[in-house]
């Protein structure tokens, strides 16, 4: 790749990531309205037919007969038939799968879908809100996106029964604080907000002047904040805090196959949000399908069929998604710009996980964007997943990435706490990069074990292994480091397809090209590594590792070769 089609491609991804930020409040204003379909569904039970109509303000009015009221209960399941879901693929059932669930929410009975039905989704501006076990099962639901009254609105909803409710009396909060003084109901989710101080303070083209301090955590009833998730700023002052009560039995989709018809809006960010949202707590998502067709010369992006937002204990296990095409805009600066679009979308959510996934399109076609963004997340998992990239933006606190296949878009994180990569292969640029326009900071450790990385995906390139770019000039509205301690054990190097001058694998990449001596100054220090431990560590090419294209930059770094 050319460096002006390298600084193109830069310049893209950091113009994404406002709109990413627009969208992630999207999710948010979602979240906190996420009752409003309950609200506009009606429920009646009498002598008459069941069925489902609308009213002239749009509200779904269901009657439900005292015969099929009995039937359901004595068969303990709701079908999207028996409230007129017709399942021809022509026909559109969004009204008939949303009244049944709304049926199957108020009597607390799960919702199975037809074996080999195929349900249409049309446009229309409706919401089916899931409270109970769902089995989608061998059934087909088709998503049209080509005339959409709701680009932003989900068509299914997970949704809590819970309410969440302000908390009074903690009128500040300590990095690590092991305990808050309140008395909850039970366990819940914390999301706390200090308006006043701004971080993640962006450095680029498209620069802006940060997002409010934010954390989330769990706290048990008596205040007691769980460690594995712990508190990472200092709130001085608070300006919003809330507490979710987390339920406690695991709601679980199982199955489904669905295919979204691409929308063909014009190029540029208006994110479509059409697939399943996730705003509940322990949530199981068991063998989900999602395909995409119809993408075009041009088409606005996605951000995300399964998004999972402000909850705790999801998992994603068993499935297979689909990497969304990449389709560009001109930009801010002036320029055309590739914008971001996903399939899978993760903030403010604690202990998610995804095992045994897979995306359908090959992992290492630039063609499509990387499959998966997040914001603001604590101890993400990925274990025996082949996508083509894992992406924290705004911080994520521990992450666990084995087992997996990452592909042309890699690994690219920022946050702190403990990285760990292992049993797992990479064809990123680097095997790890720190995101750039949010300091490259990793206030913590990376644990690398029983890894290969194929650089570029085999194209030609000089391998790089810890990649990022901090010149010390910028505020970031943190204190940027580099990751304290950096282990690597037994990784091979495949960099058998490098450079006529390629001098070998650098474990840092040229961070500062400036700093050249101890002349340079930094305004904002970037805190530098202090050890790497390598031990059986190959190459390909048979050359050793050198410590960066930069030495001077890192002459402080203890290495502790084997």
């Amino acid at each position: 790749m050319t460096s002006s089609m390298t600084e193109l491609t830069r310049r893209g991804m950091n113009y994404w990531f406002i709109f990413f930020i627009v969208f992630i409040g999207v999710l948010g204003r979602v979240q906190g309205q996420e009752n409003n379909p309950n609200e506009n569904v009606e429920i009646t039970l009498n002598s008459q037919k069941t069925q489902v109509s609308t009213d002239e303000g749009g509200k779904l009015v269901i009657n439900v007969s005292n015969k099929d009221a009995e039937k359901f209960k004595t068969s303990g399941v709701v079908h999207y038939g028996e409230f007129g879901a017709k399942g021809d693929g022509k026909t559109d059932d969004i009204d008939a799968i949303a009244a049944a669930h709304a049926y199957a929410n108020q009597e607390g009975l799960p919702v199975k879908a037809k074996e080999g039905a195929s349900y249409f989704i049309g446009g229309k501006d409706r919401t089916a809100v899931i409270k109970t076990d769902t089995d989608f099962g061998k059934a087909f639901f088709i998503i049209d996106d080509t005339e959409v009254e709701n680009r932003s609105s989900p068509v299914f909803l997970v949704s809590s029964s819970k309410q969440s409710f302000e908390l009074e009396g903690v009128t500040s909060l300590k990095r690590n604080q092991e305990k808050i003084e309140v008395s909850l109901p039970g366990p819940c989710l914390i999301s706390v907000t200090n308006s006043n101080v701004k971080r993640y303070i962006r450095f680029g083209p498209n620069q802006n002047k940060g997002s409010s301090q934010t954390d989330v955590f769990i706290a048990d009833k008596d205040g007691n904040v769980d460690g594995d998730a712990p508190i990472i700023w200092d709130f001085d002052e608070i300006t919003d805090i809330s507490a979710l009560p987390l339920d406690e039995k695991t709601l679980t989709l199982t199955g489904g196959h669905f295919t979204t018809i691409a929308n063909k809006a014009e190029s540029k960010y208006t994110y479509y949000s059409r697939g399943i949202a996730i705003r509940r707590s322990n949530v199981l998502v068991d063998g989900v399908e999602h395909h995409v067709t119809g993408e075009g010369e041009h088409g606005a992006p996605y951000g995300g069929f399964l998004s999972i937002s402000d909850c705790a204990y999801v998992t994603v296990q068993n499935s297979v998604l689909t990497g969304r095409k990449t389709y560009r805009t001109i930009g801010s600066a002036g320029v055309p710009v590739s914008m971001g679009s996903y399939d899978i979308s993760l903030s403010r959510a604690l202990n998610v996980s995804f095992v045994n996934s897979s995306q359908t399109n090959d992992i290492n076609d630039s063609d499509y964007w990387g499959i998966m963004g997040s914001n603001y997340c604590k101890n993400l998992l990925l274990d025996q997943c082949t996508f083509s990239r894992f992406d924290a933006h705004m911080g994520v606190a521990n992450a666990t990435i084995r087992n997996s296949t990452l592909g042309h878009q890699g690994i690219n994180a920022i946050g702190s706490g403990t990285f760990t990569l292992e049993g797992s292969t990479v064809y990123g640029r680097s095997l790890i990069n720190l995101r750039s326009d949010y300091g490259s900071t990793w206030q913590g450790e990376i644990v690398i074990r029983n890894c290969k990385f194929v650089p570029a995906a085999g194209k030609t390139t000089s391998a790089t292994l810890i990649n990022g770019s901090n010149k010390g000039q910028h505020d970031f509205g943190y204190t940027s480091y580099m990751p304290e301690r950096i282990t690597i054990q037994s990784l091979h190097i495949d960099d058998s397809n490098h450079p006529e001058d390629y001098q070998g694998p650098a474990i840092f990449g040229n961070f500062n090209p400036d700093m050249k001596d101890d002349s340079y100054e930094e305004k904002f220090p970037y805190i530098r590594t202090k050890e790497v431990i390598l031990r059986n560590v190959t190459t390909e090419s048979g050359k050793p590792l050198r410590i960066s294209e930069n030495p001077f930059m890192f002459k402080d770094v203890k290495v502790d070769k084997d």
